[in-house]
């Protein structure tokens, strides 16, 4: 369930795309951005984890993102991006295919997120926020991670 103090909340948000869709991440939360790098894969690990790369001599998960957010799988390729993130006290790179814009969001202009769809994707939408161009998903980047008691189900 969205906690109605989430929506109110304003600041700067970079919007990334996937496919044909726009999403938003805090930009609180971005670290860095850079080119795609071949990823070496994980054994075992869950079909949203691409592997792991090396940034400056640090092992760096990266998550196909769209597939974490329950969308078909971004291809990696040279266009692709890596969003390098800290999350909960982890850093890990997210592959988009493009990031678009950096936003300013004021007082009220993220709209709860409707509660539908697939359990392995519940709470990953913080936020809906309508432009122009369209519908902005904001990502709850708290989400992102699996609990452990998520990966064991």
């Amino acid at each position: 369930m969205n906690d109605q103090s989430t929506m109110s909340a304003s600041g700067e948000l970079i919007t990334v795309i996937i496919g044909a869709q726009r999403f938003a991440i805090d930009i609180q939360l971005v670290r860095e951005i850079r080119g795609w790098t071949t990823s070496t894969p994980l054994p075992n690990a869950p079909d949203y984890v691409l592997g792991v790369i090396n940034l400056r001599g640090a092992v760096l998960p990266v998550l196909n993102l769209a597939a974490r957010l329950g969308l078909p799988a971004s291809a990696a390729g040279p266009s692709s991006v890596v969003i390098v993130v800290d999350l909960v006290g982890r850093t890990v790179g997210l592959l988009v295919d493009a990031v678009s814009d950096i936003i300013n969001v004021g007082e009220g202009e993220i709209q709860p997120a409707p509660v539908i769809g697939a359990a392995a994707s519940k709470g990953l939408a913080r936020g809906m926020i309508t432009t122009d161009e369209g519908i902005i998903t904001l990502i709850d980047m708290s989400g992102i991670l699996p609990t452990v008691a998520q990966e064991a189900a």
